[in-house]
């Protein structure tokens, strides 16, 4: 076994939380189930989203100011898989979700009430993914059921070809 496909194995078994995040540039609008995202600053505070170059959230938000990052619960598993299996290149994936506009015009989930925006501050390349280094602005948080975590969606097939 190689060093790239233990890790890969490795990695396979961590059971991380995942991220809904929207975009939103001009008349476009876009959103994608992320597991790339972490707290990376308390002083400052920042965050960072990482998102992958072949979906049509990172094509908006290269060309957005703000990011909104959703928390989804355990119970939010039609909600992740509408943002994770479907591509906004053939499906309008606000058509189907309660939304309202944020900062920027960055749409918030109204089915998903854990969440905050971000002024995007900078941008890093990272392979496969670019990360998108965010500054808080707005947050909305209640208490309830725990997030969603990797392990629940790990099955769900991909809106663009890995």
């Amino acid at each position: 076994m190689t060093s790239g496909s233990r890790f890969d194995a490795l990695v396979s078994g961590l059971d991380y939380p995942m991220f809904i995040v929207t975009a939103a540039a001009g008349d476009r609008r876009a959103g994608c189930l992320i597991g790339f995202a972490t707290q990376c600053s308390i002083d400052p505070p920042r965050f960072m989203v990482w998102l992958s170059k072949k979906n049509e959230t990172y094509e908006v938000a290269t060309s957005a100011r703000t990011l909104a990052v959703h928390v989804p619960r355990a119970k939010d598993h039609a909600l992740a898989k509408l943002f994770g299996g479907e591509t906004g290149r053939e499906r309008d994936k606000f058509a189907e979700v309660p939304w309202h506009p944020g900062p920027d015009g960055v749409p918030l989930l109204d089915d998903c009430d854990q969440w905050f925006t971000g002024t995007i501050l900078s941008r890093h390349d990272a392979g496969d993914h670019e990360g998108f280094l965010l500054t808080p602005t707005e947050a909305s948080k209640t208490h309830g059921n725990p997030q969603l975590p990797f392990q629940q969606v790990r099955n769900l097939p991909p809106g663009n070809t890995p």
